[in-house]
């Protein structure tokens, strides 16, 4: 166990999580770039993709940002008709989100480049060390969680 009151160690887990994650958006960040897109772009369309028929007010809640932060990017995938915009049959005024069919595409290309990632480091790492990472960030997801609930 690495001892976070030491600075070193602090430094080593810290370049740790940075590089590992630059390695995992890299790929991603190039398909992204050649669209003029940015992470927010992927990260709307992967929940979209996770959550079919999603709600703006859910959206919002899953990536904890602000209406002004979600709009552009929002209506950018919308414009180059990666996403659909419809209204709910159960509540007009309601915005359901989903994918059009190429939305659904670019969606898979970028995960499949991430997926193939992560795949070979989860089989170079072992399941125990897989195990512990999907803790880590779980635990990491919930903190986020909590502290944007109590603000």
């Amino acid at each position: 166990m690495l001892d976070l009151k030491n600075p070193a160690s602090q430094q080593q887990a810290m370049e740790a999580f940075f590089f590992g994650y630059q390695a995992f958006t890299a790929k991603a960040d190039e398909m992204l770039e050649r669209r003029g897109l940015s992470r927010m772009h992927q990260r709307i369309v992967f929940f979209i993709a996770r959550y079919p028929n999603l709600s703006v007010k859910e959206l919002l809640a899953l990536l904890g940002v602000s209406k002004q932060a979600l709009n552009i990017p929002l209506r950018q995938l919308v414009e180059m008709h990666l996403v659909n915009s419809v209204a709910s049959e159960a509540d007009k005024r309601k915005r359901l989100l989903e994918l059009t069919v190429d939305g659904a595409r670019f969606e898979q290309s970028l995960r499949r480049e991430q997926v193939k990632l992560l795949e070979r480091v989860f089989a170079e790492a072992g399941e125990v060390a897989v195990n512990g990472w999907l803790a880590v960030n779980l635990a990491l997801g919930e903190v986020t969680r909590i502290d944007r609930d109590d603000a």
